[in-house]
């Protein structure tokens, strides 16, 4: 018999990034009573990960819980960028309801509507919180429109489009039903919840059934499944079987050893947690998110959506250049397969295979964002490598034509920036469907455009826009192939011979075009150390000495003025790097270079290369 259990609400926080989930959490957090008075709080505390702390945006999905009036809210905290969608995806399937929050200034962005469509989809109740209507541009009845319409866009049910409205300021600590409310605090938003959300539904008397949607992994317990008790209960020590909707062979008997709740930050031990519950299981060895935690006597594995594919590809290879191994820790290809591999413990939405060579790895992700995320965390536990230029993945139809992952993408540009933008995507085969004026003397572009088409954009963009253009992208299905794209148009800077820098040498080498070394810099043979001005490659000698003579003091070396070099983050390399380069990643230095280094064996591979496209 179904029963509903009063005492629980499951929410996930939704939006597009940067409107504010995170700091959303933290209010519910303090409000509700997690910390202590003089307990001293990081800002935005569920965002654990240095990564994520630094770039202001959530990677990872996060369970929290709160009480309030003898009520536990479980509450997800989700990513908001389209390369962590999978997350999303599948933590919707834990809750009986979403708080959906978007800025009071900047509207609904490509990425709220992305996470709207999934849980419309699985018919979940929506509150609408407008967050941020302390900004003094804020225009929050506006935005209302713009919600309504967009869920009309969507095709929601009448129920759906009925949805309360609950205006915020995140960081303020405030919300009402009302703009013109007293601003106390979130105890508005708590009501709403409690009134709006349904309470979660199950038959405590049935056969147990747990659907994991989550992994986390702890070096000491290894993988811990995170899901929702649908029916039934879960004790410590029970035995259960593990199946799965996708495989229906899968059928493996474990025993239940370790069983935890989430209370504010914290994991709990509990002994037996009962429907609606949402629980964290450890000791399952080998456990995956889409598998199912069931009863011996009645295994029925619940439905799940298989996780979307990855859409992006890199090839990550076994450092080899002449200054390998002096700046990293862990170098060998043995290192980087069992880091590689022990990532897909938590990331669903990564591959890793083999290659020809035992020195590569091919490593698939959702986009740019998310596999450099994974570079910078190798990085910082002290792995070097080199990594090739993201390409896309393609298909085949049934009549053998060449499909691409196409994007939508959106972008927010000043009026006088328009034509540069539209003519530069234009180049990169995007088309252009929609374009209108926003407030603000901004112009909102809609296009499509091949996935392949973005890889390398988007640092040429913030130049083109002078840092003041918005670009958001969506996943839009496969199409047929649209022809070959020229990524760069300029060449490179290649250093000429193995050695150190010279401030002689680089003053006569920044004429050519951009350096991105300075003097006192290691650099080898094959080395890319700038841009040239020009289309082709230009080897240059940065290391050499001006000659000394009985006229010319060494000292008036230090007259020679050097224009600082452009320092490229990780991003900006990866975007930089051109189809016959690689990136060379250490835990101290970023530094690109050829695949070959040999300029004779580079030449002819250049040739070769030509005459084969003839």
């Amino acid at each position: 018999m179904t029963t509903t259990r009063d005492d629980i609400r499951n929410i996930a926080i939704i939006a597009h990034v940067d409107h504010g989930k995170t700091t959303l959490v933290d209010e519910l957090l303090k409000q509700s009573g997690v910390f202590r008075a003089n307990q001293e709080v990081q800002e935005r505390v569920m965002d654990s990960n240095d990564i994520e702390r630094e770039r202001g945006i959530t990677i990872l999905s996060k369970n929290t819980a709160v009480f309030y009036k003898d009520i536990k809210i479980n509450i997800i905290d989700t990513p908001g960028h389209a390369d962590f969608g999978g997350e999303v995806e599948r933590v919707l399937k834990m809750v009986n309801g979403v708080v959906l929050v978007v800025d009071a200034f900047e509207g609904t962005m490509p990425q709220t509507k992305f996470v709207l469509m999934k849980a419309l989809a699985l018919n979940l109740p929506v509150i609408v919180c407008i967050n941020k209507i302390d900004r003094p541009e804020a225009r929050p009845n506006e935005v209302i429109d713009e919600v309504l319409e967009l869920f009309m866009d969507l095709d929601a049910s009448d129920e759906q489009l009925d949805c309360p409205f609950v205006f915020a300021s995140a960081r303020d600590g405030y919300a009402m039903l009302d703009l013109n409310d007293e601003k106390k605090d979130m105890t508005p938003l708590f009501e709403t919840i409690i009134n709006y959300i349904p309470a979660p539904t199950g038959d405590p008397d049935a056969n147990t059934q747990v659907l994991i949607s989550t992994i986390d992994y702890n070096e000491y317990v290894g993988r811990i499944g995170i899901g929702k008790v649908d029916n039934g209960s879960l004790k410590v020590n029970q035995e259960a079987v593990v199946v799965n909707h996708h495989d229906p062979d899968k059928s493996e008997k474990v025993r239940i050893s370790k069983l935890y709740e989430f209370d504010g930050l914290n994991k709990v031990d509990v002994n037996e947690a009962k429907i609606g519950s949402i629980v964290a299981i450890s000791g399952i060895a080998d456990i995956h998110i889409g598998d199912t935690i069931c009863s011996p006597e009645n295994p029925v594995a619940i439905p799940f959506q298989k996780i979307s594919e990855p859409t992006i590809s890199m090839n990550f290879i076994v450092n080899d250049s002449p200054l390998a191994g002096q700046e990293g820790k862990y170098v060998t290809s043995r290192h980087i397969r069992d880091r590689l591999f022990r990532e897909l413990n938590t990331d669903v939405s990564l591959r890793v295979e083999e290659t020809d060579s035992p020195d590569s790895l091919k490593v698939s992700g959702r986009g740019e964002l998310h596999l450099s995320v994974l570079i910078e965390n190798m990085r910082r536990e002290g792995y070097e490598f080199a990594v090739s230029k993201a390409e896309v993945l393609y298909k085949t139809d049934e009549n053998g034509k060449k499909l691409e992952p196409m994007e939508i993408a959106y972008v927010d540009v000043p009026d006088e920036f328009t034509g540069a933008v539209i003519s530069k995507l234009q180049q990169r085969k995007g088309e252009l469907l929609n374009m209108g004026s926003i407030a603000g003397g901004y112009t909102r572009l809609e296009f499509k455009i091949p996935s392949r088409g973005l890889i390398g954009y988007r640092g040429e963009f913030m130049t083109d826009t002078k840092g003041n253009g918005i670009i958001n992208t969506m996943f839009d299905g496969y199409e047929p192939f649209r022809g070959e794209i020229a990524y760069r148009s300029t060449g490179s800077l290649i250093a000429f011979e193995t050695g150190e820098s010279v401030t002689y040498g680089l003053f006569s080498a920044q004429e050519r075009g951009t350096l991105f070394i300075g003097p006192g810099e290691k650099v080898y043979s094959g080395m890319v150390i700038g841009q040239s001005a020009k289309a082709e490659d230009i080897e240059l000698n940065v290391c050499k000495k001006k000659h000394l003579t009985n006229t010319r003091s060494s000292s008036a070396d230090e007259a020679l003025t050097l224009v600082p070099p452009r320092k490229l983050s990780l991003e900006q390399a990866l975007d930089f790097i051109d189809t016959d380069e690689l990136l060379e990643v250490t835990p101290e230095s970023l530094r690109i270079r050829k695949r070959i280094l040999d300029p004779t064996l580079r030449k002819r591979a250049s040739i070769a290369k030509k005459n084969a496209m003839k």
